[in-house]
């Protein structure tokens, strides 16, 4: 007996058991958390009406066609989400057009006869219909051949319907939205051989203005706590937004102490500068980013989801790694011309909305991945969340301090310091747990997720609560490491 100066302390074995011989429990409390799978959730309107409004995960664009419409808003923002990232887990929502909303209208009239044969490049939507032209066609059946090329094609996001010389298209979908579907031709240009055949003439005009988004009074209780770590709608309105930032809050909603589901929004606005520099300055929240696109082709619904998608692949990898640069798969740039000058994306980045840049090829990169929050409560100038890789870094390493803790002391006795109990002993002190949550700190130092592990330990404070002894309070103060976003050079030459 001498030496022993404890009990092991056993969960399920019991101290006075007298049957031999051999017994054994197991205790996980050592092991390394699990990784947390990060999820998916595409918001938007299908356009088949037995399609049920809930939860749904299908894992293909055609399989979200098949089930909510082909050239749906869910549909193609799916096709967005898969253009750039191919193996995530990826869950819909799919709603209904509000019952009062208005289909919006698009025309396209065509002035002729061709004196020439050739092909029509028109673009619905960023995604070209070519339309065939014989020498000699009247504007009448250049017309009919549009609406035909524009029906045939199921994935767009219009029907099409030509009556004499003027062809109508009409929005799948009801609501805001429908105002945004761009139609224009020959998007690249004679020099790439896109070119109006001779004595054709197209003219576009705006019809019916679409209105009434679907209601989401009701999007708190559709998502319920299922967690979802990148969450994409298609509305940049006020009340969609408002929405959002109300289910995300960190007071009552998906932030907040109580749930701990955490998680980001994508949305997608379309409009010149001063447009967005008036949206961007209505907004304050840092659980949503709206990406502003000026005058591309593609469809803000479409642009968020395909941003989205991009971003998640690296910050599944690395929250705290900067998205600048990153590719984004199937969206058009805005032409030549329609592109932020230097001077309006520092305005919009200062706003609150984020950007994309492109090449000279029209490629598409992230620019800057910033979120609508630029104020703090006192409505000063605060950059704390000015950027989403911090609100995934704060994701990460609360996530994985709490799989720490609950792993490690889920059952753990709590005693002051100085308690003189045996080895063994599931029991934890204020100066113990501290010791475990510096330990743990160093490990996501070196993975390269915060920095500064002495300073986290001097300001990091750990006691017992004065009125519930059973209770634990921690002052957690991590050091997030930052990303590189400008390098300032000095070129001071000599001659």
């Amino acid at each position: 007996m001498s030496g022993n100066t404890g009990s092991i302390g056993f969960s399920t074995i019991p101290q006075d058991l007298r049957v031999p011989l051999f017994w054994a429990e197991f205790d996980n409390s050592r092991a390394g958390p699990s990784t947390v799978t990060q999820r998916a959730l595409l918001i938007g309107q299908k356009t088949v009406a037995g399609t049920p409004v809930e939860l749904t995960y299908l894992p293909s664009a055609d399989q979200v066609a098949d089930l909510c419409g082909a050239g749906s808003q869910i549909a193609r923002m799916m096709a967005g989400w898969r253009a750039n990232d191919t193996v995530g887990e990826v869950w819909i929502l799919p709603l209904a057009d509000a019952g009062a909303g208005v289909k919006a209208t698009k025309t396209v009239t065509v002035t002729g006869p061709a004196t020439a044969a050739g092909t029509i490049a028109l673009y619905v939507a960023g995604k070209l219909v070519q339309v065939g032209v014989a020498s000699a066609d009247a504007a009448t059946a250049i017309a009919t051949a549009i609406a035909a090329a524009v029906t045939a094609d199921t994935s767009l996001p219009v029907t099409a319907a030509a009556a004499s010389a003027v062809v109508t298209l009409t929005a799948k979908n009801a609501g805001t939205c429908g105002n945004d579907i761009d139609v224009r031709h020959s998007y690249y240009g004679r020099a790439s051989g896109e070119a109006l055949p001779a004595g054709v003439g197209l003219t576009f005009a705006t019809g019916v203005t679409g209105s009434g988004d679907p209601d989401l009074t009701t999007l708190a209780t559709l998502l319920a706590d299922e967690p979802f770590d990148f969450i994409v709608m298609p509305w940049a309105t006020a009340t969609a937004l408002t929405a959002f930032d109300t289910v995300m809050n960190d007071t009552s909603g998906r932030w907040s102490y109580a749930k701990q589901i955490y998680g980001h929004v994508w949305t997608s606005a379309r409009g010149t500068s001063a447009t967005l520099l008036t949206l961007g300055g209505t907004r304050n929240g840092q659980h949503v980013s709206v990406l502003g696109t000026n005058e591309s082709p593609s469809c803000p619904a479409v642009w968020a989801a395909a941003a989205a998608a991009a971003s998640a692949v690296a910050l599944k990898a690395d929250p705290a790694r900067p998205l600048q640069t990153l590719s984004i798969y199937g969206v058009k740039a805005p032409p030549t011309g329609k592109r932020f000058t230097l001077t309006e994306q520092q305005s919009l980045l200062s706003s609150g909305i984020a950007l994309a840049t492109f090449g000279s090829d029209g490629s598409a990169s992230i620019l800057r991945m910033v979120t609508t929050y630029r104020t703090n409560a006192w409505g000063a100038a605060d950059q704390s969340y000015l950027d989403v890789e911090t609100l995934f870094t704060l994701m990460a390493v609360i996530r994985r301090l709490k799989a720490t803790v609950t792993q490690k002391f889920g059952r753990s006795k709590l005693a002051n310091d100085g308690t003189r109990f045996g080895p063994g002993q599931s029991i934890v002190t204020p100066s113990s747990f501290k010791a475990e949550l510096v330990a743990h700190y160093a490990i996501m130092e070196r993975e390269g997720l915060v920095e500064d592990v002495d300073g986290f330990a001097a300001a990091t404070i750990v006691q017992r609560n004065i009125n519930d002894v059973s209770r634990l309070d921690v002052l957690y103060a991590p050091n997030l490491v930052n990303g590189l976003r400008v390098l300032a050079v000095l070129a001071q030459f000599r001659s």
